[in-house]
Order: structure tokens, then sequence, then C-alpha cells
């Protein structure tokens, strides 16, 4: 069952859920609670040649990304960061998560922003019970003209849905709970897996 938004503003006013900063009450509609972006995010250079080995062994994939073939730009909530055509990155969102054993979040991308050819997640949608920390959004830019994204811009929108009961083993509970706590962009940590 899918949390309508009296019941988002029930949990969030008793703790159950916790976002910070706190979204205002016009942010939560119907079924789902719109998020906003942060200002972290990494791009990728397309260097020729480049190439990751996803079936490395026991190699940290995250420092080959970080040192090789990306970087971190910090944008102030002034400035505009500008994805171009067929580029993919990473964000952040501005809002910090705290998901119960008992809920799962689903991230949804804007339909206007959709429309545009923004996509805001390329495959990793759902956000695990026991989760904390920030939700990396992965963006594509499907269209054929670039797209200025400002921070604390409405990037996404999340819904919830209640489990029957508590999970047994919460994300937070995970020996390789690899993105717990984020608060930043951590890159594809595929060497735990």
């Amino acid at each position: 069952m899918r949390l309508c938004d009296q019941e988002i503003k029930n949990w969030l006013k008793e703790k159950k859920l916790i976002i910070n900063p706190s979204p205002d009450e016009s942010s939560i509609t119907g079924v789902t609670v719109d998020i906003r972006l942060g200002n972290r995010f990494r791009k990728f250079n397309n260097k020729k040649g480049s190439f990751i080995d996803l079936s490395a062994k026991k190699k940290d994939i995250a420092l080959e990304i970080k040192k090789n073939i990306s970087h971190e730009i910090l944008v102030k909530n002034e400035d505009v960061f500008i994805i171009s055509p067929k580029e993919f990155i990473l964000a952040t969102t501005l809002e910090n998560f705290s998901i119960p054993d008992n809920l799962v979040g689903w991230l949804d991308g804007r339909s206007s922003l959709a429309r545009l050819g923004l996509m805001i997640h390329a495959t990793s949608h759902r956000v695990d019970p026991g989760w904390k920390g920030n939700i990396v959004l992965e963006c594509f830019n499907s269209g054929n003209i670039k797209l200025a994204l400002r921070p604390g811009m409405f990037i996404a929108a999340l819904s919830f849905e209640i489990l029957s009961q508590s999970v047994l083993y919460p994300y937070s509970s995970k020996n390789r709970a690899k993105y717990y706590r984020q608060n930043n962009i951590i890159l594809s940590r595929i060497d735990q897996d």
C-alpha cells in the first residue's frame, strides 16, 4: 500500500520518516514528495580508449573511475550545471533521507523534465528500508539540446510503500552497505558486489 499525502505528512510529523530539510506542505501531493537537486555533480570524461573492466576481481572500481575518468563539480546555488545531449552524470539530492525498516521508497522523474529528455535514474529507483543519506541521481540527457540544472530545483518525486512488517535485514544492517549515510557522490562499488 502506498502512503497518501496525509499519511506522508503524519509519518514526517511523527518522525517515523525523516527528510532533512523538511519539505514544504505544498511539495507533498497525492502520493509523492517532490525532491530537489543538490549542488554536487560528477561528470565523466570522454577520454579516447578509456574503459572500466566490470569483471575485474578485487579491484576498486570507484577509485578507478574517480582517478581516471570522472571529476566532481560543486555548483553554487545561484549557478547552473549544463548537461549536454547524450551526456550521463551523477548528482545528489538536496534532501537527506532516513527511511524506516517497514517502508520502501520509489524515485520517479518529473514528467515536465522527461518531456525535455532528462532522465533522473538509469535503473536504481528503489530506496531500501533502513536507508539513510542523500540519494544519488543517475541523470541522462536523452534530448538534443543542452539542459541547465540549478541546485534547489525540483528534480524528482518520491513515493513510499508500507511493508507488511519490518524487514529482517534493513539496508543499514548489511555488512556491505556500500552507500549507507552517503552525503556526497559515492561512485560505483561494483567490486564489493
